[in-house]
C-alpha cells in the first residue's frame, strides 16, 4: 500500500487472532494504527507488544454502538467471533456485530472517505456441494441450525458491503478467509489445530469427529496476512477467496501434529457435529491472477512455526487446570 507516515489504520476485532496479526504488518508498513475490539474474544496479551509502539492506540469499544475514532484511511472490520465455541457461546452477540457492528465500521469509512476491506469467511459456502469452491458459488447453508449464527452473520456482512459500495460508492473489498492458524490462537477456541496441539502437548488423547475422513486447507497466519495486504491494494470489490488450495483430511493434520510434537497420544472419536463441513478447499485462481498470491508455508512447516507458541500456551493454563482440581 505504500503509506506515507501519516496514514491510518483501523483495525476492528484488533485484539484477537487475525486482527492483531493485521496490527502488526501495517505498522510494519508505516501506518498508524488503532485497533479496537470490546474483548468479548479478543486478548490484550496479543497486543503486549505493541505497548510501548507509538504508532498504535487501542482502545476498547462495542463497535454495535456508533463510535468514531477521527480520519482513518483504511478499515480493516475483523471483528467477530470466529471458533465454534466462542460463536456458540456469543451466538446473538456473533449476529450484532455482522450487522450492527459492520453498519458501524462501514459508517466511519464513509463518513472519512477511506478504503474499506471486510474479514468474510468459507461458512458462507457451508458444507458445499462444489469442490473446490469458486467465489462464483452461493454455498449450501443452513439457516436455522447451530452455525448459522456465524454464517448468517457473514453473509449479511457480505451484503451490507457490497450495498455501501453499490449504493454509497465506498471502496470496498471482500476477503472469505479459510482456516489459518499460527501463534496466538486461543487453545480452546474449538478449531482444530488448536485443540491437537493442546491435546497432543498435554498427552491426552486427540478428539477425531466422525472418521476423520473431513477436509481441510490450513493457511499459516503470515500467508494469510499478507493476501489480506495484497487484497486491500487492489481495486476488487466482489468476494476473494484467500486461504490454502492444499487439502488435509482430519486425521492427516492429527498425524502431523503428532510428528511435529513428538506426542505419544491416541485418538478418541466423537460423532460429527451438525452441519460440520464435509469438505473446505479454496479455489485461488482468483487471487492468483489478480493479486499474484498464493500461500507458501507448508502445513508442517507452520505447525513447527506455531509450537513454542502453543508449548508456552500449555504451561501457562496447567496451573490453572491443576488448581481448578484442587479440593475446596
Amino acid at each position: 500500500m505504500s503509506p506515507t507516515p501519516t496514514q491510518r489504520a483501523l483495525v476492528t476485532g484488533g485484539a484477537g487472532f487475525l486482527g492483531s496479526h493485521l496490527c502488526d504488518a501495517l505498522l510494519q508498513d508505516s501506518y498508524s494504527v488503532i485497533a479496537v475490539d470490546n474483548l468479548v474474544t479478543g486478548n490484550l496479551r496479543n497486543l503486549e507488544h505493541l505497548r510501548n509502539e507509538p504508532r498504535f492506540e487501542f482502545r476498547q469499544q462495542d463497535i454495535n454502538q456508533p463510535f468514531d475514532c477521527g480520519p482513518v484511511n483504511y478499515v480493516f472490520h475483523f471483528a467477530s467471533p470466529a471458533s465454534p465455541v466462542d460463536y456458540a457461546e456469543h451466538g446473538i452477540d456473533t449476529l450484532k456485530v455482522g450487522s450492527l457492528g459492520t453498519f458501524q465500521a462501514l459508517d466511519v469509512a464513509h463518513k472519512y472517505g477511506a478504503k474499506y476491506l471486510v474479514s468474510s469467511t468459507s461458512e458462507c459456502y457451508g458444507d458445499p456441494l462444489e469442490h473446490p469452491q469458486k467465489e462464483s458459488y452461493w454455498g449450501n447453508v443452513n439457516p436455522i441450525g447451530p452455525r448459522s449464527v456465524y454464517d448468517e452473520a457473514k453473509r449479511f456482512t457480505e451484503a451490507a458491503t457490497m450495498a455501501y459500495h453499490r449504493y454509497k460508492k465506498l471502496d470496498t473489498r471482500i476477503a472469505r478467509i479459510f482456516n489459518t492458524y499460527g501463534p496466538r490462537m486461543q487453545l480452546n477456541d474449538g478449531r482444530v489445530i488448536p485443540n491437537f496441539m493442546r491435546q497432543a502437548l498435554r498427552g491426552q488423547d486427540i478428539t477425531i469427529y466422525g472418521d476423520g475422513g473431513q477436509t481441510r486447507s490450513f493457511c499459516y497466519v503470515s500467508d494469510e496476512i499478507d493476501g489480506l495486504l495484497r487484497l486491500a491494494r487492489s481495486s476488487e470489490h466482489l468476494p476473494v477467496n484467500i486461504g490454502n488450495p492444499v487439502e488435509f483430511t482430519i486425521m492427516d493434520c492429527a498425524q502431523q501434529v503428532l510428528r511435529v510434537t513428538g506426542s505419544k497420544s491416541r485418538f478418541c472419536y466423537e460423532a460429527l457435529p451438525q452441519d460440520d463441513p464435509k469438505q473446505r478447499r479454496p479455489d485461488i485462481s482468483k487471487a492468483k491472477a489478480l493479486l499474484g498470491w498464493e500461500p507458501h508455508v507448508t502445513l508442517e512447516e507452520g505447525l513447527r512455526l506455531s509450537l513454542e507458541y502453543f508449548k508456552g500456551a500449555v504451561e501457562a493454563e496447567q496451573p490453572q487446570v491443576a488448581s481448578a482440581h484442587e479440593p475446596a
